[in-house]
């Protein structure tokens, strides 16, 4: 299984999963999804009311996160935010109502189908100080040193050499920057049977690191004080 083979099937996933927040359908790890349509509880209801409140549904809908990475982050009025992966906007809308207008906030997402939603989901909340970017997390179109802070939620797992992905991230955080990360961590071996499956790995599951191994990429990465 390849890395463009993994990459392929990550954009195939997370498109079909916007066309169906897009519709009014929900992509199954959003806030209205529940353990009746079949999805995992674990991932629902990861957005108090008051911060739905904030956003439009479509943006929710449209969350494949398995965890709040703007509960995590410290951010600042005037600050500027970076998500990796940022799917329907849900984590970038919020973010850029916590920075302010002179803030920025930039969202960085693979797939077509999210950035056009995310894009109306933007229209939809009036965020001037949002910008969503076409890109891969492993080379992210933003140049040295231009990041407060860097948020993701449920995404660095699916890449399938996530040393680039910390290396690149360190790389656009300022001096002093922040890295806040909701993602999926093992404890214990996993299976190979796991590993190699596709669908699994687009499910945040065959792709997750063990919890000392992400510690030790982000400690080479030049991450410091890493705390979870």
């Amino acid at each position: 299984m390849s890395s463009a083979d993994i990459k392929e099937v990550v954009r195939e996933k997370y498109g079909q999963a916007a066309l169906r927040a897009s519709s009014g359908g929900s992509s199954c790890c959003g806030a209205s999804a529940t353990s009746r349509t079949g999805c995992d509880p674990i991932t629902t209801n990861l957005y108090d009311t008051a911060q739905a409140g904030q956003i439009p549904e479509e943006a929710l809908l449209a969350s494949l996160g398995c965890g709040n990475p703007t509960a995590l982050a410290q951010l600042n009025a005037g600050e500027v935010v970076l998500d990796l992966g940022s799917g329907g906007g849900v984590d970038v809308l919020l973010s850029a109502r916590r920075v302010g207008p002179t803030g920025k906030v930039y969202g960085l997402d693979m797939t077509d189908e999210m950035l056009a939603l995310a894009n109306e989901n933007k229209r939809k909340a009036g965020a001037d100080n949002v910008e969503f970017l076409k890109g891969e997390i492993e080379r992210i179109p933003l140049p040295d040193n231009s990041v407060d802070v860097i948020i993701s939620n449920c995404v660095i797992n699916l890449s399938a050499d996530k040393d680039r992905v910390l290396r690149e991230a360190f790389r656009v955080l300022k001096p002093g920057g922040r890295f806040a990360v909701s993602d999926v961590v093992t404890r214990g071996e996993m299976l190979p049977e796991i590993r190699q499956s596709v669908l699994l790995w687009v499910g945040c599951i065959a792709g997750a690191l063990k919890e000392e191994e992400y510690r030790a990429k982000l400690a080479a990465a030049g991450f410091e004080g890493v705390e979870n």
